[in-house]
């Protein structure tokens, strides 16, 4: 039997587990969690979006998305609009707070990546992006 660390799937499985832990304690603070941080990283880079585009592109339960919207909403973080292309639709966008508490965790999420890929060369933390970022946009999105 191999050992488990000679297995890629669960090496990535068990510094994704690492990497959600480390997020969530520098997020403990704020009442947020990795995933609204990541809710919020999208939204950021859009002008808006509905539910279930948000729900599609970051691989969230549809369920979990109002949830997150919702817990965003009651910090003003972020607000539900009418869509500009549909009346009957509502996007989701960042407000002004949001953007706000963006800019202030982004130094601690800056932390924890270093922490993260501490082991690794600056050449190293490049490739493995790289590498990862080609995974990420052959079969993720």
């Amino acid at each position: 039997m191999r050992g488990l660390h000679t297995d890629t799937g669960y090496l990535l499985y068990r510094l994704g587990l690492r990497s959600g832990q480390l997020f969530n304690t520098s997020l403990q603070e704020s009442g947020l969690r990795l995933r609204h941080y990541v809710l919020l990283r999208y939204l950021a880079t859009s002008e808006g979006a509905l539910q279930r585009e948000l729900s599609a592109r970051l691989g969230y339960d549809p369920s979990a998305i109002v949830g997150l919207v919702d817990d965003l909403e009651k910090l003003g973080f972020a607000e539900r609009r009418p869509s500009p292309d549909d009346r009957r639709s509502r996007i989701v966008v960042l407000t002004e707070n949001g953007r706000v508490f963006l800019r202030d965790t982004d130094e601690a999420c800056l932390r924890v990546t270093n922490e993260l890929l501490d082991p690794l060369k600056p050449t190293e933390r490049e490739a493995l992006h790289t590498l990862l970022r080609r995974i990420a946009e052959s079969g993720l999105d």
